[in-house]
């Protein structure tokens, strides 16, 4: 499995979940991946079981300086990165909007908007250095069919589909691809935050019955949307909001 062959890759948030399923698929079509996580542990534990196309990079990415010594460690690994995954993300509790306090909301915006600005600003200039590239940013179906319970969420990951049309608008001349890769929910670290309820069976059914698929996204789902569209095959494909999703937004 060669798509990827000879690419460079950054994933952050690939210390688990959609992330790891990412970096895992990345290394399996040839790429070389900087996995990225805040958690130095599960950032070492991925790229350990994925051998010397991978290493780990510790990083918080609501920090601009950290994220300029990733994009740096990456140049100084294994080059300039052709592929750039924002996967990196949060969220508030499923709850009304107004218990939602302040310092939750910005936490939710930092990491899922705001770790792109400071992303853009650290790569960018060396894409257009390497003549194009590609970025994807993981939304959400969230901000494409938003539903009570979540709604700053929604709003932030709303913010990422829009963000991503508009820098594929802005940076398609130079060569540079921009899409959002949009998953319905997941078993992941986060999946209780979403649901707002215990994760019991009961629980899991309510939530299910909304796709028409009849199951939650995995991250070899999301892995498989994020190889083709960080491949050659995909060269025509930018702007793009790409719903994994199992019909959830139809």
């Amino acid at each position: 499995m060669d798509q990827l062959k000879n690419k460079v890759a950054i994933v952050t948030g690939a210390g688990g979940g959609f992330g790891e399923g990412i970096a895992q698929a990345y290394v399996g079509e040839g790429a070389k991946v900087i996995v990225a996580d805040i958690q130095d542990a599960a950032a070492k534990r991925v790229a350990a079981s994925l051998g010397t196309h991978a290493s780990a990079f510790t990083c918080d990415v609501t920090n601009s300086t950290q994220v300029q010594a990733l994009v740096q460690y990456c140049i100084d690994t294994f080059g300039i990165p052709d592929i750039v995954v924002n996967n990196a993300g949060t969220t508030h509790k499923n709850r009304p909007m107004l218990e939602v306090d302040e310092a939750t909301f910005d936490k939710v915006f930092n990491v899922n908007v705001k770790s792109i600005f400071h992303m853009t600003h650290a790569v960018l200039p060396y894409l257009r250095q390497k003549g194009g590239g590609v970025i994807l940013n993981i939304g959400s179906v969230a901000g494409i069919r938003p539903r009570p319970g979540l709604s700053w969420y929604n709003a932030s990951k709303g913010a990422v589909n829009l963000l991503s049309k508009s820098m594929a608008v802005e940076l398609g001349p130079e060569k540079i691809r921009v899409n959002a890769i949009c998953p319905v929910m997941g078993v992941t670290g986060l999946f209780e935050d979403f649901m707002g309820l215990p994760n019991t069976p009961e629980n899991r059914a309510k939530f299910m019955s909304t796709i028409p698929l009849g199951r939650f996204a995995l991250a070899s789902d999301v892995a498989a949307a994020a190889v083709f569209l960080a491949s050659d095959a995909a060269e025509f494909f930018t702007g793009v909001e790409f719903p994994v999703d199992g019909g959830r937004t139809i």
